[in-house]
């Protein structure tokens, strides 16, 4: 790793892995992804060159929503193993230089936390309020809140007659952030993990954390009720003021940091998703901004959508990018899944890992893994199962790691949770890595690349064919150093003009052989190229 020419920081200009562990690998042969089974898997991290594992929630649930209904934040779920096998984890990942990112949901808890369970028991109990309860208006619920999976926001508990809040499903109910007490009590869970050696957290939906503190109605799109402008629901101030929080008890530990899952509709919101980086010293550390999953597969739009990002991006603040994640379609599915897939998965992985900020490489990613196909019976989200056949949930994104192109693609021993995608035959990281075109080894070479680059990790992003043609271009500088990125968004080839002040030198091309050269002028661009170029000194 070259740090010489920058101040290296691991979750600037490293490179993060997100796993999903329900589907990485399963080490009991119980169907079920487990912590052993990525302990089993860290040299295969080590091997691609990843800085950070950042892991979806393994803490203890009933699992209603997989995880994300927690009824203890300082256990383990038996389903993916101990608390000693996470600690050796951490031991494991740390003797390689990896770092280990939880997923921290602050937004609520299961309904059989222990917390809510004292909470409902009475209104003068002590935690009441460490939930959201309202009284009906009449016979009427509290106000219009929806919540994300469909139904109204509230749920009527007969023991005293009250509603209380939830954003997701009724199971899990919404922790109410305005309490004092409640913060502490969380903070401390949070200080628990810090302690054991857990680097940093994943928040999710952390702008949805604060409510509205008169619980006004939120506005209609075109007067239908369950289609609603979630002004008093998202993004409300003091969710920022919780977040300068966290980040103090961040500050207290060494190297410790968050991102934030600053969820929005499409086509995505970039100026909200910068406005919890705070001044980049105050807040959380980075912030996902949705608008690249929303693109289609243009290159003119891909060049206004990023242009839109950095520009929202406070001056101390850092950016970060990524192309897919476990609730929304993988983005070679969503760029066109039938045709050119391979070809556009390669676009996108060197766009990815070239543009300046933080890249987040979701599992299966560097194979190009597709979505899954499901019929109604082996559907296991609950969005997918109550909205059939409109909406068939995000187990398509969750599908089981294609290791090997054997039974279950080398996942499990036994029947998995999820079936394995079709494509497991050829798309499997044992066939990948012996093909030298493949998509897995274009990934290896530009992690290796980026990690030896200090101005792919850090360097200016300037763009110079901003779609013209089909064809994004971009420089990235340091100081007098210069890297030059062609990415062809169509299927022809074509000729456009390089601006080029020196003689280009081929890094890594899905088309150029390495080390050759090009020039500045009228230069033939392949069907979907994808190529590096070091600028000449």
């Amino acid at each position: 790793m070259k740090q010489k020419d920058i101040n290296w920081v691991w979750w600037k200009h490293g490179i993060f892995y997100h796993i999903y562990p329900r589907s990485f690998y399963d080490s009991n042969s119980d169907g079920i992804g487990d912590i052993k089974g990525i302990i089993q898997k860290l040299d295969y991290f080590s091997g691609l060159g990843i800085t950070a594992i950042w892991i979806s929630p393994m803490y203890q649930s009933p699992m209603l929503d997989f995880g994300y209904d927690i009824s203890d934040y300082k256990k383990i779920d038996p389903v993916f193993g101990t608390t000693e096998d996470f600690t050796t984890l951490l031991q494991q990942a740390h003797e390689r230089g990896i770092r280990i990112v939880m997923d921290l949901v602050m937004n609520h808890t299961s309904n059989l936390h222990p917390w809510f369970m004292e909470s409902r028991s009475s209104k003068d109990n002590p935690k009441r309020d460490w939930y959201i309860w309202r009284d009906g208006v009449g016979r009427m619920k509290p106000n219009n809140w929806r919540s994300a999976f469909g139904s109204s926001a509230w749920e009527h508990d007969e023991l005293t007659d009250q509603y209380y809040l939830h954003s997701f499903l009724k199971e899990m109910p919404d922790l109410n952030w305005r309490n004092k007490e409640l913060k502490n009590a969380y903070f401390n869970e949070v200080r628990y993990w810090l302690d054991l050696g857990v680097d940093g957290f994943r928040l999710d939906v952390i702008n949805m954390i604060v409510k509205d503190k008169k619980f006004r109605n939120n506005p209609l799109y075109f007067g239908i009720p369950w289609i609603q402008k979630h002004v008093y629901t998202r993004n409300r101030p003091k969710s920022r003021r919780i977040t300068h929080l966290l980040r103090n008890l961040l500050d207290e530990y060494e190297e410790r940091m968050c991102v934030g899952e600053i969820y929005t509709m499409p086509p995505g919101d970039p100026a909200t998703a910068a406005d919890y980086l705070g001044s980049g010293h105050d807040s959380i550390h980075l912030a996902f901004d949705f608008s690249l999953m929303f693109q289609p597969f243009h290159a003119r739009k891909f060049y206004a959508c990023l242009q839109n990002w950095y520009g929202k991006i406070p001056q101390h603040s850092w950016a970060c990018n990524v192309l897919s994640n476990h609730d929304l379609f993988r983005s070679n599915t969503r760029l066109g899944r039938k045709k050119h897939f391979i070809e556009k998965s390669k676009v996108m992985a060197v766009l990815l890992l070239t543009l300046k900020g933080t890249p987040f490489i979701y599992y299966g990613e560097e194979i190009g893994m597709t979505n899954g196909t499901f019929r109604k019976d082996q559907i296991a989200d609950p969005l997918g199962k109550k909205f059939w056949p409109f909406f068939k949930g995000r187990d398509r994104a969750r599908t089981p790691m294609q290791w090997t192109p054997g039974i279950n693609s080398g996942f499990s021993d036994s029947k998995p949770w999820l079936p394995v995608n079709k494509d497991h035959l050829t798309s499997n990281v044992e066939t990948e890595t012996k093909d030298l075109s493949s998509i897995y080894n274009l990934y290896k070479n530009l992690i290796a690349l980026r990690n030896d680059s200090p101005i792919l990790q850090s360097g200016d992003w300037i763009p110079v064919i901003k779609g013209e043609k089909g064809v994004l271009a971009y420089f990235r500088i340091l100081n007098e150093e210069k890297i030059f990125v062609l990415l062809n968004f169509r299927k022809r080839s074509g000729k456009i003009f390089m601006p080029l002040t020196k003689r280009g030198i081929v890094l890594i091309s899905t088309h150029r052989k390495e080390g050759k050269s090009i020039t500045s002028g009228i230069e033939k661009v392949l069907p979907f190229e994808a190529t590096v170029f070091r600028i000449s000194s």
